[in-house]
């Protein structure tokens, strides 16, 4: 049995390798992510006092730092049961969608875009955002760097500075917005709305009037028929920072729709010996393990799940976008994978939409920005659509707010036996007598990137430890011994 490795993979937040196993006609028998890495944040959390939360859980990862502050501030608002102001909900918001607009911009660029925009098949040292700016010209790269400076700005007004923010307080946010800030503010949210119609203009040039490409996306290589989770408003649209979690099944139907609060009604975790991530399945399902199907209970958060599981968007520019999407590749829902690009592109022309929206209401500069809490605090669990897909928190506390217990389930667990699926089929179908030139290891690689995943974030394990387990086989690759830690 011969081994291929990819280590480490690369274009993705954290690490990890990949294990592709082949049998002797040289195809593929077997292959595994890896994720060797351990953050484990729920624990070392215990102990501290829950208001900490915001500041210390957006040093978990250094891409989606604003994403886990305002879970955390979220949680802390359900902690306390405390109501954040008018004002303070409408800026939480601005400074989310401008983050969700830079993260999307940043991946389609610097992480997955590569990809298309030099071609999976480019030489390495090409596909990476040196490459797309000698494809796309250097105006496209100057443009790139001012509209995620532009947003960052946005970050550093609100948050305090444009990385791991600490303007979050449980009931409101610490920091009101002058008119003066208001003005820079909708400046940048025309400048992000003007640069995502030409990035949708640029995949529609690179990647839909390429024949091969759209083979590639809407092909069989990328494709999985799962069930889908985000977050919806009140009339079943995209929304990043508030709303209820609504599930698809395969079809499309709706088949729960639920509060935060009930998520362990829903979401269970599974845990495997050999990786520190864990597995989300939807409960009332089950776990039948790597496969998918309307008997599976995996499921798929992230960009092209949230408009899957959405009635459109919220905003007009936006939803022509996603219209479109879904004319070209036949209707809801979309189960290709390598969609999720296009959708992401879609998301950041939202959520540049939404910042200018909230810049326009003058309410933003209300001093009225915290409710201070009075409740004794004793559990809060809190949601936000990461970038990367849904991301809840859940603290447990005792009546002095110190933390006992935490639980973070972030969009990258959620989306884990996908990715695992995604990137052993992609395997399967590429790999065949053998032959294994650099061009297919790095469509293998392609099968993850669509997902945009943060390892940093997801890998914890439960209950603390992994065990780490040895699998010897022979030549024939019978297995002949097993070797488990503490054994």
């Amino acid at each position: 049995m011969r081994k291929i490795t990819i280590d480490p993979i690369t274009r993705l937040e954290g690490h990890g390798k990949i294990e592709i196993f082949l049998n002797d006609d040289g195809d593929v028998d077997k292959a595994y992510l890896q994720i060797p890495e351990l953050r484990g944040f729920e624990k070392f959390a215990e102990g501290r006092p829950a208001e900490e939360m915001p500041r210390i859980t957006t040093m978990i990862c250094g891409v989606c730092p604003t994403a886990h502050h305002m879970a955390s501030a979220k949680t802390l608002d359900d902690l306390w049961k405390v109501e954040p102001t008018s004002a303070a909900k409408k800026i939480r918001e601005l400074m989310y969608c401008a983050f969700q607009a830079e993260d999307h911009i940043l991946h389609f660029f610097f992480l997955g875009g590569p990809d298309f925009v030099v071609g999976p098949q480019a030489p390495a040292g090409e596909r990476n955002v040196l490459g797309v700016i000698a494809k796309a010209g250097m105006e496209a790269g100057g443009k790139v760097i001012e509209v995620r400076k532009r947003l960052r700005g946005v970050l550093r007004i609100i948050g305090g500075k444009p990385v791991m923010p600490t303007c979050a307080l449980p009931g409101g946010v610490s920091k009101a917005i002058s008119e003066e800030e208001r003005t820079e503010i909708i400046d940048t949210g025309e400048y992000a709305v003007e640069f995502c119609k030409f990035a949708l203009a640029l995949f529609d040039d690179v990647v839909l009037k390429n024949k091969d490409y759209v083979d590639l996306v809407a092909g069989d290589i990328y494709k999985h028929r799962t069930y889908y989770m985000g977050l919806v408003d009140e009339n079943n649209k995209v929304n990043f920072y508030d709303g209820m979690l609504r599930v698809v099944d395969p079809n499309g139907k709706e088949f729960a729709k639920f509060k935060a609060q009930e998520y362990l009604d829903h979401i269970r975790e599974h845990v495997e010996p050999w990786s520190y991530v864990k597995f989300c399945y939807l409960k009332n399902v089950g776990w039948k393990g790597f496969v998918d199907g309307e008997d599976s209970g995996v499921f798929r958060v992230a960009p092209l799940a949230r408009l899957n599981v959405s009635d459109g968007m919220a905003t007009p520019l936006a939803q022509e976008a996603y219209e479109r999407m879904y004319e070209v590749l036949g209707g809801k829902p979309v189960h290709n994978t390598l969609a999720f690009h296009w959708a992401r592109l879609v998301e950041a022309l939202y959520a540049s939409e939404r910042v200018l929206e909230l810049a326009r209401d003058p309410e933003i500069t209300s001093s009225d920005i915290v409710n201070l809490p009075t409740e004794t605090p004793k559990e809060g669990i809190g949601v936000v659509e990461a970038p990367r897909g849904t991301l809840l928190h859940h603290y447990q506390t005792d009546d002095r707010g110190i933390l006992t217990k935490v639980n973070l389930i972030v969009a990258t667990q959620n989306n884990a036996a996908p990715i695992f699926m995604s990137i052993e089929k992609a395997a399967k179908s590429l790999i065949h007598k053998g032959e294994v030139p650099d061009g297919i290891l790095n469509m293998i690689e392609m099968a993850f990137r669509a997902y945009d995943p943060c390892h940093a974030c997801a890998t914890h394990s439960l209950p603390g430890r992994m065990p780490l387990e040895i699998y010897v086989y022979d030549s024939k690759g019978d297995l002949v011994q097993k070797l488990r830690r503490g054994e």
